[in-house]
């Protein structure tokens, strides 16, 4: 069921009208219920992988807690014992639905390179279940965080399993932490009317930043990064189209799920600021999908040793963390060498940020100056290298572009940019005059006169009623 579908458009007043009607143990059960349904609207059959996860990890969080408590000498070792069935058995689902086929494929051609010639019987026929790489991450935490005595755990199974399957940010994030998420959905919840008038405008924008600027420049990326003979013009705005496509994309996404969330009082975490005003690649990843890049900060390259262990200990596990949540991403090559890319990026920034502030412009701390506006426009060209790997096909495919990109072979098509331009300039003139506001979310502009607000709404709603594009999947849900 899709955010900008019409099931869900019936779907969503429905929950909430009930939801607030019924006293909270009830709301309880009855997100539960539309949660599974949500969900099994894709496939009813994957519902049994949410139940496993839900079983196995509620059972060990359970026991986590019980031995993590006990006076017992082995109840440490015990407790680990549990947290690793918990971390094993969900890695185990991930890695037979997700990865399974990949590293059984690379195998076999691994192994045809020396002469071991291998079929393809080994091949799993699965079909990737939706979400699967977001929920399994949010279960996990939930069971270290037990063990690490940052959360008690959850004696009742209802409350778990709606934190495991809350529908808005099901099947793409954010990635919530249950020592946030958990205690919302265990108390009671008063209706707000500031909070579903705020709820309701990230619905909104998130709409508009996902039918009016992703989906419109979808044929575009398509059509170059397609193009067998594309010109060096086509390529760069191919690039520079699908970096705010894949933006509007899950940023939309975010924002509605946030925004279903507030209609049923409860609060996401936000997950992107403005990601293309970073001026190094540390801030990118600061501001880009932040659910997950502080989970991978938190339960892998911390773990790993972070910076605690000097500074080839350092650049190994910024290296492996970025490796791994590149092939988070999806199983192919071409996301591990994407998450190479971004590993080699701020390992570069971490060797060369002392030497850089030197230098007059790259070394701009204030953003808002010709020299920090320079640095993000320089931070933005690394950004879509990064997403030219992201998006491309083969290292050949991704070469060829580059090649087109850097001799600007071919002539130039204007329309290209005439095209690019009318999806992204309404994005960003909002999002200038978000962060001109200090507010930096849509729905915090309150401040704003009402003429302007209603007019800039009005506009909006213009684009996204007379040229939204059709219904269409949301990116990160193959992921």
């Amino acid at each position: 069921m899709l955010f900008n579908s019409f099931e869900f458009a019936i779907f969503l007043p429905v929950v909430v009208g009930l939801y607030w009607v019924l006293p909270h143990r009830w709301q309880n059960r009855m997100l539960l219920v539309a949660s599974y349904v949500f969900y099994g609207a894709w496939d009813w059959r994957f519902l049994g992988l949410i139940l496993l996860s839900t079983v196995v990890d509620y059972t060990a969080g359970r026991k986590i807690g019980y031995w993590r408590d006990s006076d017992d000498p082995a109840g440490t070792a015990r407790a680990r014992r549990w947290v690793a069935l918990s971390v094993g058995t969900n890695l185990t689902i991930l890695g037979i639905f997700k990865y399974f086929n990949f590293f059984t494929a690379s195998l076999a051609g691994l192994l045809g390179s020396v002469g071991f010639e291998v079929g393809d019987g080994l091949l799993l026929g699965i079909v990737l279940p939706v979400g699967i790489s977001f929920y399994t991450f949010q279960t996990i935490s939930y069971s270290v965080d037990v063990y690490r005595g940052e959360l008690e755990p959850t004696t009742r199974f209802a409350d778990f399993a709606l934190f495991v399957a809350f529908f808005p940010q099901l099947v793409a994030g954010p990635i919530e932490r249950a020592k946030v998420l958990l205690p919302q959905i265990l108390r009671d919840r008063q209706f707000s009317l500031q909070q579903f008038v705020d709820g309701l405008a990230l619905i909104f924008w998130g709409l508009f930043m996902k039918v009016f600027v992703a989906d419109n420049l979808a044929p575009i990326v398509d059509s170059q990064f397609s193009d067998p003979e594309v010109t060096g013009f086509g390529a760069l705005i191919g690039v520079y189209a699908f970096a705010f496509q894949i933006y509007g994309d899950f940023a939309g996404y975010s924002n509605v799920a946030r925004g279903c969330a507030k209609l049923l009082g409860i609060e996401l975490m936000v997950n992107f600021r403005f990601p293309y005003i970073s001026l190094n690649p540390s801030e990118f990843w600061r501001r880009w999908h932040i659910s997950l890049s502080t989970w991978l900060r938190d339960y892998l390259y911390i773990p790993l040793g972070g910076n605690r262990a000097g500074v080839v200990s350092t650049y190994r596990n910024l290296a492996l963390t970025m490796l791994l949540g590149g092939l988070w991403h999806g199983a192919t090559w071409l996301f591990v060498l994407w998450g190479a890319y971004q590993g080699t990026l701020l390992i570069l920034h971490r060797l060369t940020a002392d030497h850089v502030s030197r230098i007059p412009i790259l070394g701009a701390s204030r953003r808002w100056t010709p020299a920090g506006v320079i640095k993000m426009l320089l931070m933005f060209q690394l950004v879509c290298v990064g997403w030219l790997i992201f998006r491309g096909q083969s290292v050949t495919h991704i070469l060829g572009m580059l090649e087109a990109i850097v001799t600007l072979r071919g002539i130039a098509d204007l329309s290209l940019a005439r095209d690019l331009a009318f999806y992204v300039v309404p994005l960003l003139v909002i999002e200038a005059l978000q962060l001109a506001s200090g507010r930096e979310e849509i729905h915090r502009t309150r401040h704003v006169p009402i003429p302007v607000r209603s007019a800039v709404f009005a506009v909006l709603t213009y684009l996204l009623v007379f040229h939204g594009a059709s219904s269409q999947a949301f990116i990160y849900f193959q992921f």
